[in-house]
């Protein structure tokens, strides 16, 4: 099949059939799954994904070039009610819908210039997926997991809702066209929304982005800024937090403590 990428789209094809089943193993895709990919482009990890056996495979693409190609190819899994090919953008997509009540799977090799937006809005959904399977620059893997052993803003906001790990490198190589960066597979389990049953999610991603507003600040002196200085000593102690602490140097645990110690601290002013 001829068809050139889109750049706008972000649109980098794989090619690599290794690849493809590296995806499929750190999903564990099951006979009873729903797998919602975004971007299929031209059905290459579809493919795997229907040959592997998933319950029902819902591919949403927004190229209109596409859906045609994608329902002829895939017109039998269709037909049989294993496949659905949605023309839209997935970030207009009702996921509720899609997935009929049952949970799912997210497995893809998504477009790089919306990565943190829709990781954001399928953790984040109403009703989010069992486990994310997803192609991203490498860099931004390693960002996700903090392989360096520096939390960021991506890494502690991701943390909140599952748990990341980094599958594998794939070198730029293994796409059509061939991207300027090399990429990575990052799964992300257990997603729940477990860790804001006690804590104001609002007021914990406010406190994470100003404890980063300022990297080479003391996180002391970056919330200090907008709380109450002593309040802020006084919760730090309580959360076995280092003064000379860095947002940076600072996990989830540390920041939940720190978000309750705050809205304890704000409740009392009132």
């Amino acid at each position: 099949m001829t068809m050139r990428a889109k750049k706008s789209l972000g649109q980098n094809f794989l090619v690599s059939r290794a690849v493809a089943a590296a995806m499929l193993r750190a999903a564990d895709v099951a006979p009873e799954d729903i797998i919602l990919e975004v971007g299929p482009g031209k059905g290459f990890i579809t493919e795997f994904l229907l040959a592997a056996g998933a319950g029902k495979v819902v591919a949403v693409e927004k190229d209109d070039r596409l859906i045609d190609v994608l329902r002829e190819k895939f017109a039998h899994a269709i037909k049989t009610g294993k496949c659905e090919i949605i023309h839209g953008d997935i970030m207009e997509t009702d996921v509720e819908n899609i997935r009929g009540g049952k949970p799912y799977k997210v497995v893809a090799n998504i477009p790089y210039y919306i990565t943190g937006e829709l990781i954001r809005f399928l953790l984040e959904n109403k009703t989010p997926p069992q486990k994310m399977v997803i192609m991203v620059q490498k860099e931004v893997a390693e960002r996700i997991v903090a392989r360096d052993g520096k939390e960021s803003i991506l890494s502690i906001s991701v943390r909140a809702y599952g748990v990341p790990r980094y599958i594998k490198t794939v070198p730029a190589r293994y796409f059509r066209p061939q991207p300027s960066v090399d990429s990575a597979i990052l799964s992300i389990a257990d997603i729940s929304a477990n860790h804001f049953t006690n804590t104001d999610k609002d007021l914990f991603f406010t406190i994470v982005k100003n404890g980063f507003a300022h990297k080479r600040k003391l996180l002391r002196g970056n919330l200090g800024n907008i709380y109450e200085k002593e309040a802020i000593k006084e919760i730090f102690n309580i959360c076995a937090v280092k003064e000379t602490a860095r947002a940076e140097e600072c996990g989830l645990v540390d920041w939940i403590c720190i978000t309750r110690g705050i809205k304890n601290h704000l409740t009392r002013e009132l």
